[in-house]
């Protein structure tokens, strides 16, 4: 039976609407079209990728009429495409999340819907992550005791082609430090279950240029109730970095993205275990180790998932749990307080 033929409207044309774009060409797709309600992304798109673009979100539905939509708006504005994509029955993708608005009733059209709903969860393709995630599967390490691990690049370093204040970043709301709370918790819950309790501080350290109003450090403490979880991220690293140190009882697994490996050291031997693994290349203007392909995977599941052949690792309801931790941490520092999150029992 000939596959039916998809077509893609990518909603938002800034950097990961374009990302999405080169993703979605990347695997052989050329139906696409792109929405943006700003004329200077409209014409950069246009010329770039050699694709319709509109700056009408009506004009765009009639003429392309989407099989599945792409929607890479800021996270203030993730429901309201959302809410549409339910209500036409359309297949969707949308970019990681940091405010739950809408939620519960997403969630449950996501149970009554045949339609893939499909929430960014970017950093579960990492081949690295990929490989830590079966390590600690498999027992390798033995019994957890703790998990540390610091994510942060200078949030200026983000996009070096516009200035901080002209992106959502630079919002309270949607603040570089505190998205990347939920970006990274989506991977590691995947990876380790979801803790009992959660505190955690975050505040304004220094001044960013175009950004004054974020805090701009976040830090985290899980508890998973046998091992404990601390994450910091910040956008405050001048030197971006990413590194993992996991302490089981049978060994000690380190990984610092920076290296291009795994080392897992072995306590009997007393040596250090060097596991590799391949990534591509990043974008022209991305730090180096941000790789295209966990992008490319991401989309590629999501594509798998409309034609029956996968399902997509992650879901609105899992998503929302995870921005429940995020909102437990915050709620914690303004109570003084460890707070068990609503799942447990």
């Amino acid at each position: 039976m000939k596959e039916k033929k998809l077509s893609f409207l990518v909603i938002g044309l800034g950097s990961m609407g374009k990302r999405r774009i080169r993703n979605l060409q990347h695997l052989g797709y050329h139906d696409i079209s792109g929405f943006d309600l700003r004329e200077d992304r409209c014409k950069e798109t246009a010329a770039k990728y050699q694709i319709p673009v509109f700056s009408s979100l009506e004009a765009a539905l009639d003429k392309a009429k989407p099989t599945a939509v792409i929607i890479s708006v800021p996270p203030d504005k993730h429901h309201l495409y959302i809410s549409w994509a339910f209500e036409n029955k359309t297949h969707f993708f949308v970019e990681a999340s940091v405010l739950d608005t809408g939620y519960d009733m997403f969630i449950r059209r996501e149970s009554e819907n045949k339609i893939i709903s499909a929430p960014s969860c970017t950093l579960a393709y990492h081949p690295a992550i990929a490989k830590i995630t079966d390590i600690v599967n498999t027992g390798y390490l033995g019994k957890l005791s703790s998990i540390i691990y610091h994510s942060g690049q200078y949030l200026p370093d983000w996009h070096t082609y516009e200035n901080v204040g002209d992106y959502y970043v630079s919002n309270k709301s949607t603040g570089g430090a505190r998205e990347i709370i939920p970006f990274e918790l989506t991977w590691l819950t995947q990876s380790f279950g979801f803790p009992k309790q959660a505190t955690g501080v975050y505040k304004k350290t220094i001044s960013i240029d175009g950004a004054p109003d974020i805090d701009d450090t976040y830090m985290l403490l899980a508890d998973y109730g046998t091992f404990m979880l601390n994450l910091t991220v910040d956008v405050v690293s001048r030197y971006a970095t990413r590194r993992m140190t996991i302490n089981g009882d049978k060994g000690q697994l380190y990984w610092n993205w920076e290296d291009g490996e795994i080392k897992i050291f072995d306590p009997i031997l007393g040596t250090w275990e060097i596991i590799t693994y391949e990534a591509m290349p990043s974008q022209e203007g991305y730090n180096k180790n941000i790789t295209e392909q966990m992008y490319i995977e991401e989309i590629s599941n999501f594509i798998d998932a409309i034609k029956g052949k996968r399902p997509f690792r992650n879901s609105l309801k899992n998503d929302l749990k995870v921005l429940q931790i995020l909102y437990a941490l915050e709620q914690s520092y303004t109570d003084k307080k460890l707070v068990k999150l609503p799942w447990t029992a």
